[in-house]
């Protein structure tokens, strides 16, 4: 329920800050990058192996962007789907990792 709160409140809060910035997913612009975090750390074990690989792997795909149309979408939706989608990226292989290294 917090993911999708937050999600809810991201979608509108990045579209106002968009608009009041003037420019695309602008610097200050950080709440999309904490929802996509969350949604890469949901329901993962807490320990240090974890931690660096979700952060590794949400980096790595929140910059390569695989589906750069999703910043295209208008307002807080652009923004927010876009880290959505290298969360949900992230959360795959780290999951994977750690069915692969028995975690």
């Amino acid at each position: 329920m917090v993911l999708a709160g937050c999600t809810a409140l991201g979608v509108w809060v990045a579209g106002e800050a968009e608009r009041l910035c003037g420019s695309k997913d602008a610097t200050p612009i950080v709440i999309d990058e904490i929802v996509g975090v969350l949604l890469t750390y949901y329901a993962v074990p807490v320990a240090l192996l974890p931690v660096l690989v979700g952060f590794v792997c949400f980096r790595l795909f929140d910059i390569l962007k695989p589906l750069p149309q999703l910043e295209q979408l208008p307002g807080g939706w652009g923004i927010m789907l876009d880290d959505l989608c290298a969360g949900l990226l992230a959360q795959g292989c780290l999951r994977l990792l750690l069915v692969l290294l028995g975690y």
